[in-house]
Parts: C-alpha cells; structure tokens; sequence
C-alpha cells in the first residue's frame, strides 16, 4: 500500500500550493501581505491538522472564499512523480505484485493528480480516506480499510511520508512500514524518521 503526496508524486507541488498559491491569492482577496495571510491561514490550519478536513477542498473553499480546486488546476503543470517513483510503480506491475494507493487526498485533487499522471494506471485499487469519513491518522480509518480491502495485516508493507499516519497504521498492526524521507524534491533530506527510512520508493527495489 502506497500513499500518494509525497510518496508517489512530489510534495513540492501540494507545500506550494498551501504555503505560498493559496494565502497568495487569500492576500490578494482580503488586502493583506502574504506575510498576514500566512500568519491567519496557518492557525486555522494548524487546528485542522489530522483531521478530515485539513484534506477536504471544499471545507477549505467554504472556510476561504476561495475556489480551491480551481487554484489547484491553475497550477497543475507543478504535479510530478518523485525521482523513480514511475519506474517502481511499472516494476512493481511487471511482477504482479497487488498494490494499493491509499491516500488523503480529497476526490477533486486525486482526479486532478490522476488526469495529469495517469498514476491510476499502476494500481490494483485506490482508497480516499474521504470514502470512509476519517483520515488516515485515525484508527477507524484502518478499521474501514480492513472491511473493505482485507488485507493481511501481518505481510501488507504500507509505504508513507507522514510521521502520524505510520504511527496510526503501526498501532493498527501493519507489519512492515516504510518512511519515505524526501517528499518534497525542494527540500532537504528528513534525519528524523522513527521508521525504517528510504529516500524514495525506487530505493525499495
């Protein structure tokens, strides 16, 4: 089971978007200095954070006035694969390995991603923690995820950036998690991953 944003595509794309696109254009709207838009988003952020709604579009498109998933596609020639990310994914099919993405990310983005990559292609199936009501931080998501997908929780290797997600999936039981420790290609590597770490899936072959 792979996760998507940062672990398949490049989370360049989704930290530009969060961190300078959208209280860019929030600054824009409302008068301020993207100094002053950051400073209001990034509280309101904050307090969403692991939670469904931090990944929810329209949450955030109602709470802003701001259509989000148009400035998602304005700028959608910023979404790519990591570094071997692609090549993994096209081995990983040759040796018929079942392979899941399971992921966060709101319908609309995934879509997005999906038209731009064509990633849908490489998986056997794709999981969107909204089609379960909890984020992936959150046991009843994996309780859902069970009933849905049943997968072995002992052999099944779950593949993620976020250091939150693999704790909640390790207390579920996942046997065998990985840490990816370059999400963001314009970003230095991560030294503090608690899990056994790979700079990227292609290092995994």
């Amino acid at each position: 089971m792979l996760d998507m944003d940062g672990t398949v595509l490049d989370l360049a794309y989704d930290n530009y978007m969060w961190l300078t696109h959208v209280p860019g254009r929030y600054a824009d709207e409302h008068g301020l200095s993207l100094s002053e838009a950051r400073h209001y988003l990034f509280s309101k952020f904050g307090a969403a954070q692991g939670d469904l709604t931090w990944y929810c579009l329209d949450h955030w498109s109602e709470r802003l006035g701001l259509d989000v998933i148009k400035l998602h596609r304005d700028e959608h020639h910023r979404i790519d694969y990591l570094p071997g990310a692609r090549e993994f994914l096209e081995v990983v099919r040759e040796r018929h390995i079942r392979v899941l993405l399971v992921t966060n990310s709101h319908p609309d983005t995934l879509q997005l991603k999906d038209e731009v990559t064509g990633l849908s292609q490489y998986f056997d199936g794709i999981y969107s923690s909204h089609s379960f009501g909890f984020a992936k931080e959150r046991q009843e998501f994996w309780h859902a995820l069970q009933e849905e997908v049943g997968f072995d929780v002992g052999s099944t290797m779950f593949v993620d950036d976020s250091q939150p997600v693999l704790e909640s999936a390790a207390v579920y039981g996942v046997g065998k998690l990985v840490a990816i420790t370059r999400p963001d290609t314009s970003e230095a590597l991560r030294e503090d991953v608690e899990f056994v770490g790979v700079e990227g899936v292609s290092d995994m072959l």
